[in-house]
């Protein structure tokens, strides 16, 4: 897990974070505009699910199988290398809620892809995975900011250290 607190990996994971974003943004007029991850409604999903063609359930399930479980891998390791690296010895505790959202968003996919092919109605999960997935990235993203606000004051404590001259 500690390479996950690495600078590279961390800046791997946002750039990826914001690639893949923008991906999603791309694909959006493939599905009918509509993505079931931003809905818990089960009855909804099923509407939206109901009102796609063919192409757009097929575009969907693989949007979902490539974009978005590669989407939660990339912000949680960026929230969770946030939380490592700047919280020291608390930091395995303050990332539990990044690598907890990575699972509940790779659970939801599952569920979602599996509806989408048609294959099993599991979708009454989302009543609560939706809601889950989103209350632990935004807790995750919080304790991310937070990171950052220390890393940065670390940062400015270390270059006022080094700037102060030295007692003769």
């Amino acid at each position: 897990m500690s390479f996950l607190a690495r600078t590279p990996a961390i800046l791997v994971s946002f750039v990826s974070m914001l690639v893949i974003g923008a991906g999603f943004g791309l694909c959006r007029p493939m599905v009918g505009g509509a993505f079931l991850d931003m809905t818990s409604d089960p009855e909804m999903s099923r509407t939206i699910i109901a009102t796609m063609s063919d192409a757009q359930r097929a575009a969907h399930a693989w949007v979902t199988v490539l974009l978005d479980t590669a989407y939660p891998l990339a912000y949680g390791g960026f929230l969770g290398g946030l939380a490592l690296r700047f919280f020291g010895g608390m930091g395995k505790y303050a990332a539990l809620p990044a690598f907890g959202v990575v699972i509940a968003d790779l659970t939801e996919n599952m569920v979602q892809v599996l509806a989408l092919a048609g294959w099993v109605d599991a979708l009454d999960a989302k009543a609560w995975l939706t809601p889950l997935k989103f209350g632990l990235f935004f807790l995750a993203a919080g304790i991310a900011v937070i990171a950052l606000v220390i890393g940065i004051v670390n940062l400015v404590r270390k270059r006022r250290a080094c700037s102060l001259p030295k007692p003769p």
